[in-house]
């Protein structure tokens, strides 16, 4: 047995934004944090009567775990920090770009065996079996490597659901919490996978957490990756849904486990494979973004599965939507604030949501036309709230509706063509947003700013003006 085990925990994570400062900690949540520190942030145990050093050794841990969340950096400890502390999540921190666990982890052979020592009732026998085939089939289809099932005797990686202390010394934590973990290459232990069975896997269904998925994460650690600061990585630390049936290895992925092993060099070329998929890059002029919103003083810009966080400093973060609104995952046609009621609003197809910060607001989702839209309207591209009008604007490519908020009725005359409320403006609109007393509205690649006071077109943006780049 190996006294010395390098593994990672796979567990959920949801983020809550901009809350106030905390005025009064208690013991309890004292103790918590510093414990938090010691997992996670490898904060180390001071002897000695001075409490100056312990002060400032906490500050630098916290403003790390700040910085890895992209949360404001501070050093301090706040109601979000605290929040983000208390939910669920992973238990190796992230790192700056793809790293193997240490120096030679990898296996010294491409033919590996793995032997399913038990099954979780949750599924199947038949549905375990097939998700964990593929799941390592997600790795074995871009490097040399070869997967052997064997049914007997001790094999490269063990696969086993458990719960509680079950072993190795890393006692899973009870429902909600650790998912699972895994090994990196070595002997013994090393390569071995552990699923927490006090968690409801599925095979299919978002009604708990598809196994499939968890699986092809863990295999990435039992093969010798660490985490991956790519939100659209398999990699990255947090449990994502996507869709099973459709999936592909990102590219980042594939990238960190071919500087391992190696692609596959077997590929049949009448065959080929899906093209991995690309985190959105803030630098590509043909990004066309998918939705612009603020929230609480900060500003939010939306593409695929991820958005960018522009903090009121500037600063920005980039975030798997899930983190902080896993009802609404990804792709979503519209967002806007309204200010006045502290809500925010996401629109995917015929569906809305609202959410204050990344509560749920009770009774949503509701249909397309609860906001005052005829049924003829699907979808929309846009939305733009104007706290000054106390209106809400929805913009169906290149016409718009007015929503009166305070009547909650739609506006008579409407729709418009875009270029009449908004002359010098032609096209489909595809986001819209106020920033510092002044319209934004996207269409395509190009940001038009617009004076709601002179009626014209000030300039012409780049797609990626407000973003790093």
């Amino acid at each position: 047995m190996k006294t010395h085990y390098k593994f990672c925990i796979l567990m959920g994570l949801m983020i809550t934004v901009h809350s106030g400062p905390i005025t009064r900690q208690t013991e309890n949540e004292d103790a918590f944090v510093e414990n938090y520190l010691k997992k996670f942030y490898n904060l180390t145990e001071q002897t000695g009567p001075s409490s100056k050093g312990r002060f400032n050794q906490m500050s630098l841990k916290i403003a790390d775990m700040q910085k890895f969340f992209g949360l404001t950096v501070t050093g301090t400890m706040d109601s979000e920090t605290l929040n983000v502390m208390q939910k669920p999540r992973c238990g190796v921190p992230d790192v700056a770009q793809y790293s193997t666990f240490g120096e030679g982890l990898k296996w010294k052979t491409n033919d590996l065996t793995y032997r399913i020592e038990n099954y979780t009732p949750d599924m199947t026998q038949a549905e375990v079996d097939d998700s964990i085939q593929r799941a390592l089939q997600v790795w074995a289809h871009v490097t040399p490597l070869k997967f052997t099932r064997i049914y007997s005797g001790t094999a490269d990686i063990m696969i086993s659901f458990g719960r509680g202390s079950h072993g190795d010394f890393y006692p899973f934590d009870g429902p909600g919490g650790t998912l699972a973990h895994a090994f990196a290459p070595s002997a013994g232990i090393g390569g071995d996978a552990h699923f927490d069975e006090d968690e409801h896997f599925t095979f299919r269904s978002t009604n708990g957490y598809i196994l499939f998925l968890v699986a092809a994460h863990e295999f990435g650690h039992s093969l010798g990756l660490s985490h991956s600061s790519d939100p659209g990585a398999l990699m990255y630390p947090m449990y994502i849904y996507r869709d099973p049936n459709s999936f592909v290895l990102p590219k980042d992925d594939v990238n960190g486990i071919q500087s391992l092993y190696g692609p596959n060099l077997k590929v049949d070329p009448e065959k080929p494979r899906p093209t991995p998929g690309v985190t959105p890059n803030a630098c590509n002029r043909g990004l066309v973004l998918d939705a612009v919103t603020t929230l609480r003083g900060e500003t939010f810009f939306f593409k695929n599965s991820i958005f960018w966080r522009i903090f009121a400093n500037n600063e920005t973060k980039q975030n798997p939507i899930q983190s902080f609104w896993p009802d609404v995952k990804d792709n979503i046609d519209a967002a806007y604030e309204n200010t006045a009621q502290d809500k925010i609003f996401f629109f995917k197809g015929e569906k809305v949501w609202a959410f204050r910060a990344t509560a749920t607001v009770p009774g949503y989702p509701k249909p397309l036309s609860s906001m005052g839209l005829p049924s003829t309207v699907k979808k929309i591209s846009a939305a733009l709230y104007d706290p000054d009008t106390g209106k809400t604007l929805f913009f169906t490519d290149n016409y718009y509706y007015s929503y009166d908020e305070s009547r909650k009725v739609m506006d008579k005359g409407y729709p418009k063509l875009v270029k009449k409320g908004f002359p010098g403006i032609n096209g489909k609109i595809t986001a819209a947003f106020q920033y510092r007393g002044y319209t934004y509205l996207v269409s395509g690649t190009r940001i038009f700013q617009f004076s709601s006071s002179s009626k014209k077109v000030l300039r012409t943006l780049n797609n990626n003006y407000f973003l790093p780049c």
